[in-house]
């Protein structure tokens, strides 16, 4: 039979120590640095994936409405949004798509959380998505149904605007085409 033997504890010891001053500022110290732990843990989203981290998350084809096309891996970015939580988007080579998907489709949008895009409630899935020059960010299903449009803002303040990415913003992150940008966030 197993015998388990209890630590000594002198609980005489621990109240000697919690009744004198230094003692108690050694645990306040405690939990006001645990507090500051959890709390920077908390900051450390949203972030945005580079290097490595987005290869390693970005297919390297998409499939929509019967075909599928090959990403461009430069015009691609990701953001992790809690810790097993990412939105992935990038342009796709739509050379070999008809012109009237490849006047709304410019490349994919996947999250594995529910988001709000642009004020708008979106469900974890694969979505094509297009902005319009009506000021619009269309997001469609993989079959070429849309499903949401949102408005699309411009930021006059950037400079050097690329083609897709992504920026943490104040209230979440802003998705880029050029200088046209739509934000999301963890819903």
């Amino acid at each position: 039979m197993l015998q388990v033997t209890p630590l000594p504890c002198n609980y005489k010891k621990w109240g000697t120590l919690m009744s004198n001053s230094t003692g108690r500022i050694a645990l306040v110290a405690l939990l006001i640095l645990s507090g500051f732990s959890r709390l920077a843990a908390a900051q450390q989203y949203p972030a945005i994936l580079s290097g490595a981290d987005l290869t390693h998350v970005v297919p390297t084809t998409f499939y929509f409405q019967g075909q599928s096309a090959p990403t461009q891996m430069r015009n691609s970015a990701a953001a992790r949004l809690a810790d097993s939580s990412y939105v992935i988007a990038a342009l796709v080579d739509t050379s070999g798509y008809s012109s009237e998907v490849r006047g709304k489709y410019e490349g994919f949008f996947i999250t594995d959380s529910a988001i709000r895009l642009g004020g708008s409630d979106l469900g974890a899935g694969a979505y094509g998505f297009g902005f319009s020059s009506d000021g619009k960010m269309n997001i469609f299903d993989v079959g070429g149904k849309q499903i949401l449009s949102v408005d699309a803002h411009k930021d006059t303040e950037m400079k050097r605007p690329r083609p897709l990415m992504m920026v943490k913003a104040a209230d979440g992150v802003r998705l880029y085409d050029g200088k046209s940008y739509a934000t999301f966030a963890l819903k």
